[in-house]
Order: structure tokens, then sequence, then C-alpha cells
């Protein structure tokens, strides 16, 4: 298929106001977060930017970009049980919060994928429960809206099988019944990527008519953790996983509204350090100067050669790398830019007038970063201003 580049890449909901505090500020340090947060959702509203969920538990912050000195301002709590993996989308004055995994309430002796939605209005910094719940597992899934009227998602766990699994390992004793407990891991994460029944259909819920609707498959095996890059109505896929602890450098955008909708982009390359590329999934991504920035990400360095031979347990025995490297995506063409200051993965990314404002992450130590950063493209490197 003919490659559909991204030509003129610019966040939606740019105002003047809001360029005018970025010129203001744009020598100023980036306030950190009161507390780390990776495996978390963010949204922007206008000029400002929320996070929240995931390590951050029921908490929600929200920073002003045109008052930066407040720095992060607590909001309402969560009202919906505590989840990781979540994904938040946009639409008016509203962030509708979709999927998750965690337990159902204290008693619970393992967690699930969450089929409830909620919707917070920023306007008056409330929550609610919406009268819906959605058709397949969301956890993992990237979505945004093309219209300010629907959301569209790509992705997510299957929950029935991705539950029974999380039952299975969690109640079965891995010291009394060792052997029981590495064939129940081993069933799992030996299947074939297709076996895992992860939602291949783009899906689209529309807050106003409480309606879902499927748009179509997508030709391509379906990813969770793919970062996602948005113009106007049409969307970036970047890598992610195919199944647990494989990722896949496939890159490619969904063109919201046409009859052949998904076109094939290059993928990420080769990085210096490594033999192959693997994917990543959480990684940081956005726009910067006319080019898509792609930062960070976890994988398992020997996964894939592991999976080619034919070992479909690709990553076991692997270590989780949390990788440093970028890649600059900029007239239909990758090339690696240089590192972040450390590795970091599924922390929340926003592309704003200055660059791309990434926030928090889960470090090497599996701690949660509460750092937040610019990255900007200049032409020739990729700079962090903390």
């Amino acid at each position: 298929m003919k490659p559909c580049y991204f030509k003129t890449l610019y966040p939606t909901l740019i105002t003047a106001s809001l360029l005018a505090a970025f010129s203001a500020s744009a020598s100023q340090t980036w306030p950190d977060l009161p507390q780390g947060v990776k495996n978390g959702v963010g949204a922007q509203v206008d000029s400002k930017v929320y996070v929240g969920l995931g390590s951050l538990g029921q908490d929600f912050y929200m920073l002003d970009l045109e008052q930066l000195d407040k720095g992060w301002q607590k909001q309402a709590q969560f009202t919906g049980p505590a989840r990781d993996g979540a994904t938040a989308s946009v639409i008016g004055d509203d962030i509708y919060i979709f999927g998750g995994s965690g337990k159902a309430d204290a008693k619970a002796k393992s967690p699930v994928i969450f089929d409830t939605v909620y919707r917070f209005n920023s306007k008056d910094n409330s929550w609610s429960r919406m009268n819906t719940t959605a058709p397949v597992g969301l956890l993992g899934a990237a979505s945004y809206s093309p219209d300010n009227q629907q959301v569209v998602f790509f992705g997510g766990y299957n929950k029935p099988l991705f539950d029974q699994y999380l039952s299975d390992i969690l109640t079965t004793d891995q010291k009394a019944e060792p052997k029981k407990w590495q064939k129940i891991v081993d069933d799992y994460m030996g299947l074939k990527p297709a076996d895992y029944q992860w939602n291949r259909q783009v899906l689209s819920f529309n807050p106003a008519t409480n309606q879902w609707q499927e748009l179509g498959s997508s030709p391509y095996l379906p990813n969770c953790g793919a970062a996602l890059v948005t113009d106007k109505q049409n969307a970036l896929l970047i890598s992610g996983e195919i199944k647990p602890g494989l990722r896949t450098d496939e890159v490619k955008t969904y063109q919201f509204g046409q009859s052949q909708p998904w076109v094939s982009e290059h993928p990420l390359p080769t990085p210096e350090s490594q033999p192959l590329q693997e994917g990543v999934a959480g990684a940081f991504a956005g726009v910067s100067n006319g080019a898509v920035i792609v930062a960070g990400g976890a994988n398992f360095h020997g996964a894939k050669h592991a999976f080619d031979k034919g070992n479909m347990f690709a990553h076991n025995g692997l270590p989780k790398a949390f990788n440093a490297e970028t890649y600059v995506f900029k007239d239909g063409a990758w090339k690696q830019g240089n590192d972040l200051a450390e590795g970091v993965a599924y922390g929340l990314s926003f592309t704003l007038p200055e660059g791309v404002l990434i926030v928090g992450g889960e470090k090497a130590d599996k701690s949660a970063s509460t750092k937040v950063a610019m990255l900007t493209w200049d032409g020739k490197q990729v700079e962090q201003q903390d």
C-alpha cells in the first residue's frame, strides 16, 4: 500500500492563549509530580493536562499549562476501583476512562479487566459512571477521538481469557504446588499470538448516544501498549505487544472514515545498540516541529529471536529492558535520535505547542517516576528539558 505520511502534524485545541503561555514559559522548569505514576492514564483539555490512576491508585492530578507555578493540582478522586492499563480520551470538556485491570473490591482474590466506563467532568471536577459496558476487554488499548463526538479504540486484551489466567495464577500456591503454578504460566505464555484473541475490531463509542459500533477489522495482529500519535482524523499506531512479552516493530496509519483506512508505514529502525528491533510497549510519543518522536518503552532483548526460532514463550528467562532510545519519523523515514536521560516506559505523553511533554513512567528498578520533561526535535537531535 502507498505510505500515508503525516505531512502536517500538530496538536488539536491549541489556543492563542496557550501558545502565548508557552512562549513565556519556554525556559521554565517543568514541575514534577508529587507522586510517581506508571500504567496510568493521561488526557488534555484545552490548556490543562491530567494524569492519574495506575500506580496513583484513585488519585488524579491536573497541570495548568498557563499557570505552571501552581504545579500539579490534585483533583477529585476517581470513584471506580483503582486500575492499571486503562485508556482515556477527551470529548469536549469531558475525559472518558475505559478498561484497565484491577480488583473489583478489596475482598477479590484476583484482578479482572474492567468493562465499565467513567466520565470526568473537567468543568466541575466530578466523576460519574456511564450507563454502558465495553463489548470487549480494553486493557492495553489505544484510543482517540477523531471528531470530538466519538472515541475510537485499537487493541485490548481478551477479558474472559485474561481474567481466567489471573484467577488461576493468583489462587494457586506457588510454593505448595510449584509444578501446577508453572504449568499455568507456561500454558498461557506459550500460546501463539492469535490464540490470545485480543481485540482486532476497530471500535467506536459515542457518549451522546451511549452506543458502541464496529468500524471494521484491522489487517494486522492486534496490539496492546502501542504508542499513538494523532493528526486530525488520522492516527499513527507505533509498535506495541502482539502477545505478552513479544513486541512488534510495525508502524501503521489509521485514516478515520476512509473505505480502506489502514496504511503500512516504515517499521521502527534497528537501534544502534541491538542486533534487531524488538519493538517497544509503553513508549512516549508525540510531535515536535513536524516530526514524530518516539521515546523509551519496554521490551525483552532476545524475545524476537526466540520467537522466530519457534519458541512461543519467547521472553522466558529474559530480563525486562527499559529503553532510553528515541526515534524520529520525518518525511516518511525513521532515524534514531539521542537517548533519554534514563530508560523509562509506561508513562504519559502529550503533544504541546513546544514539543512532547513526557510524564512519569516505570524505571528499571520498577519504581514509578515523578519526572516531567519536554522533548523537542531541533532538526538534528532530540533535546530533553526537565
